[in-house]
């Protein structure tokens, strides 16, 4: 027999690589039961324009183009450099940018940091490789150093390989974005997760206006107490008719 499930709506999440959804999907599939969260993978270069055309939101990494795309920016990643393990640069537990002035950057087809306007960056070598994978392959050959993202060199990792945070080297931040004329219920749904709001929040929904209340009934008016006008001294009463004297 077919799965049921098969037959629900889905929303189409892209992952760029590095980006980590589990935490995400567990609280989608408790809030959205009915609706299957399609988490697939998109290589960074590739994952805006498939955004556009194919998938409801992407976790892509920043910046897109803000005339085609909204993005709500969710953190930035420390940067690190990839070296063989008994390499020189691996006796410290942090380095910068000057530390790599003597090595060759190896700067793959689909790399994710940018080093324009960067002083004192390292030189690339003219060699670029056509993935950060193959990348990986030339480091631990030795032919030269990999600068990228602490999560893509975890999802690199090898026995003989290590990395080393470099401290000002440029950074790439992830961000949630989804299509400017593709807004939906089920986008606003996923930007309350990765925003951590509670299932009770309903900020950024629209809600239904309360049903009008009768109009209450005034109150009659309680009818004021007549004025008692006070008698002037040394006259008659002012409800006394004064009697003539006689001629």
């Amino acid at each position: 027999m077919p799965d049921p499930e098969d037959a629900r709506p889905a929303f189409r999440l892209l992952a760029v690589p590095g980006v980590t959804v589990d935490k995400w999907a567990r609280v989608w599939s408790e809030r959205q039961p009915a609706v299957e969260l399609r988490v697939e993978p998109a290589e960074a270069a590739d994952a805006a324009a498939l955004l556009a055309v194919e998938a409801d939101a992407g976790l892509l990494r920043m910046p897109v183009d803000q005339d085609t795309f909204h993005a709500i920016p969710l953190y930035t990643e420390v940067t690190v450099v990839v070296v063989q393990r008994d390499h020189l640069l691996s006796a410290g537990d942090e380095l910068t940018v000057a530390d790599l002035a003597d090595e060759m950057l190896l700067s793959p087809m689909d790399n994710v940091i940018d080093w324009t306007g960067v002083p004192g960056a390292p030189a690339v070598l003219d060699h670029r490789p056509d993935t950060t994978a193959d990348a990986v392959e030339l480091v631990a050959a030795g032919v030269g150093v990999l600068v990228v993202p602490q999560s893509l060199a975890r999802a690199h990792q090898r026995r003989d390989l290590t990395y080393r945070v470099v401290t000002d080297a440029p950074t790439s931040s992830i961000g949630l974005v989804w299509p400017r004329d593709r807004y939906t219920d089920l986008v606003e749904e996923m930007i309350g997760i990765v925003r951590g709001r509670t299932a009770n929040s309903t900020r950024g929904r629209a809600q239904p206006e309360p049903p009008a209340r009768p109009a209450a009934k005034a109150a009659p008016r309680a009818t004021p107490p007549a004025k008692r006008t006070p008698a002037r001294r040394g006259g008659p009463s002012p409800r006394t008719t004064p009697k003539r004297r006689g001629r």
